[in-house]
């Protein structure tokens, strides 16, 4: 057989990749939208995905007693934990895919080692634009330099109540001293704008709504609250402390609570978090208010989560969720198991009528 030259070679290589186009357009025309020639993931109701939440960890060093039981619960091991490089690869696919925005989460992220590498690996990927954290910034202090300096831009705290004595008993032993020396490290690295995110819990921090409101008056901050979600946590919280089903407060009494104070609604240029933003007179920052139960936002959701094992969560109160590490550690596609996950997005979630997740507790997921 005579030398096949340039352009025969060039023919083969359009054949083989147009037949391989073709195929995958075939497998994936149901969840992936072309759009200006950019592929885009869309779920069945045709929302799309562009946000991905990332837990990093299951494991925690406070023990919320809304989060998880006194004693903690088991912890996977090491091995069965995704790699960073493993889980900056799934961010370039997802980026291919139309992702553009990451938040990394926990349990608690701070306490996996080294996390500015991941963010290092995340910031250099091609289409991801925003990379965020949730922390309950008790390590913060001595991390958010190196946060900052390899791409972070943004970061939501945990912060439930500014009393000392009662965060130590809701975290059942956190220090709030702490979180407020990690505010004050971010602030100064330029993590903004920050985010304080309050479970407002009847009985518990209810009494504290309107002080922790003002904190808007003196800080550019972003004090949300945010209605309690009954994952994993219907157990007692222990004494002192009312039944779980008593303690959720809908965002419309909150909102109640606080009219006094004269809320104005703040339109957003950009943007589309669950939380309606407020601001009150004279405020640097802005209160917002988020209803995962009483009003739901899943008409409008367009994240997935990626568990620190490696499942990719469609909805953040199923059960469904489809393992992706082992096809990462074995090397084959992960594109089908993707595109399996977006089409099981619910329409809307149950929990008005007591279908909740069982499977996981809430740091497993990352919230």
């Amino acid at each position: 057989m005579g030398e096949i030259n340039r352009s025969q070679i060039s023919l083969l290589q359009f054949l083989k990749n147009f037949s391989f186009l073709c195929t995958w357009y075939n497998l994936y025309d149901e969840s992936i939208l072309h759009i200006n020639g950019h592929i885009m993931l869309t779920d069945t109701f045709g929302h799309t995905i562009t946000y991905l939440r990332i837990s990093v960890t299951d494991r925690c060093n406070l023990r919320c007693v809304y989060c998880m039981p006194e004693a903690g619960i088991e912890k996977r091991p090491h091995q069965a934990i995704l790699r960073y490089e493993e889980i900056a690869g799934l961010v370039r696919i997802f980026a291919g895919l139309g992702v553009k925005a990451v938040r990394i989460t926990g349990g608690e992220p701070l306490v996996r080692p080294d996390l500015y590498k991941l963010v290092e690996m995340i910031t250099k990927i091609d289409g991801i634009d925003d990379i965020s954290l949730t922390t309950n910034a008790l390590l913060l202090e001595g991390q958010a330099e190196e946060l900052a300096g390899a791409g972070l831009k943004r970061i939501n705290i945990s912060l439930d109540t500014i009393q000392e004595a009662k965060f130590a008993k809701i975290t059942r032993h956190g220090s709030l001293e702490n979180v407020w020396r990690g505010i004050e490290a971010a602030e100064k690295r330029h993590l903004a704008p920050i985010k304080l995110n309050v479970v407002a819990m009847r009985g518990i921090n209810d009494d504290e709504f309107v002080d922790l409101a003002r904190l808007t008056h003196q800080h550019p901050w972003s004090v949300r609250f945010i209605e309690l979600m009954p994952i994993g946590n219907q157990m007692h919280w222990g004494e002192g402390f009312p039944a779980p089903k008593e303690a959720f407060m809908p965002v419309s009494e909150i909102k109640t609570r606080l009219e006094p104070m004269e809320l104005t609604p703040v339109i957003r240029k950009n943007g589309s978090g669950p939380a309606r933003e407020y601001r009150l007179k004279g405020a640097l920052g802005t209160v917002g208010f988020i209803s995962p139960v009483s009003d739901h936002f899943c008409g409008s959701c367009n994240r997935m989560r990626l568990t620190a094992d490696g499942n990719l969560r469609p909805c953040l109160f199923s059960d469904e969720e489809i393992p992706l590490l082992p096809a990462v550690r074995n090397g084959e596609p992960v594109l089908p198991l993707i595109e399996q996950a977006v089409a099981l997005k619910p329409a809307g979630h149950n929990l008005d009528q007591d279908e909740t997740p069982a499977r996981r507790k809430m740091k497993e997921i990352g919230g």
